[in-house]
């Protein structure tokens, strides 16, 4: 909720329901996940999202809020969690087959990390999925700022260092197309989204190639956030990082 550029995005209204229940709503809908937890910081500004949590029945814990890597590894740890999925919280067109892909490439391989491209990333429909030895692994050990706000990056190295990385071709059309909610302008796209998507009883049955086919039929939409720097908050704690621990 105490998001820099857009506060309060979490819970801003997408065709009557707030931004984090549809980010919910589509992760649930995967097969291979067998729990789905809102993660969020014990700052009295989460409140609203930690009531919003139990009001609706989600499964919800509570962390430290600059630390997000601690956040994730007691999170996971509370959960049992032997495999755990990075779904952030903005980008509420996450595709439940993309988890379940992503998923099913990490059973069958033995490697800590497994996403669904290299950078860029397929902005709002990125998945990540690591193992919890990595994460505690990172969570021992890293030691930059930015690698304890955005929870992946030591593992990534950690990954690329011992040739455990794996990869899965991305969609390059998305390259230049943020699809995550970062400012205004950009919840204004997915309200246009979402709008096209339930009013043609899609609900949440869509997936990347739909909303790819919507763009492509409508490129005036792919205007409403065009130049958005994609991944604005990583490159920015980039430039100002520091030891923390």
């Amino acid at each position: 909720m105490s998001s820099t550029r857009l506060p309060g995005k979490s819970l801003m209204d997408i065709c009557g329901k707030p931004l984090i229940w549809h980010v919910l709503q589509r992760a649930l809908k995967s097969i291979e996940s067998n729990e789905v937890v809102l993660a969020t910081t014990t700052e009295s500004s989460d409140d609203p999202l930690y009531q919003f949590a139990l009001k609706n029945g989600f499964n919800c814990f509570r962390g430290l809020l600059d630390d997000v890597l601690d956040r994730y590894y007691q999170t996971a740890k509370a959960n049992d969690a032997n495999i755990v999925v990075r779904i952030t919280g903005d980008c509420p067109l996450v595709d439940p087959q993309l988890i379940d892909e992503m998923v099913r490439l990490f059973k069958k391989s033995e490697l800590d990390y497994v996403s669904n491209g290299k950078q860029p990333w397929m902005d709002g429909f990125d998945v990540e999925v690591f193992s919890f030895h990595a994460l505690e692994i990172a969570w021992k050990n890293a030691t930059l700022a930015s690698e304890r706000e955005h929870v992946t990056p030591y593992i990534r190295k950690m990954a690329d260092a011992q040739e455990k990385s794996f990869y899965t071709d991305t969609d390059p059309w998305f390259a230049d197309k943020q699809m995550s909610v970062d400012r205004p302008n950009d919840l204004e796209l997915i309200r246009q989204i979402y709008a096209f998507m339930f009013q043609n009883n899609r609900d949440h049955n869509f997936t990347y190639q739909d909303v790819k086919a919507l763009l492509i039929a409508h490129p005036k939409l792919s205007e409403i956030n065009k130049g958005a720097i994609i991944n604005e908050g990583y490159t920015k704690s980039l430039k100002e990082d520091k030891k923390v621990k």
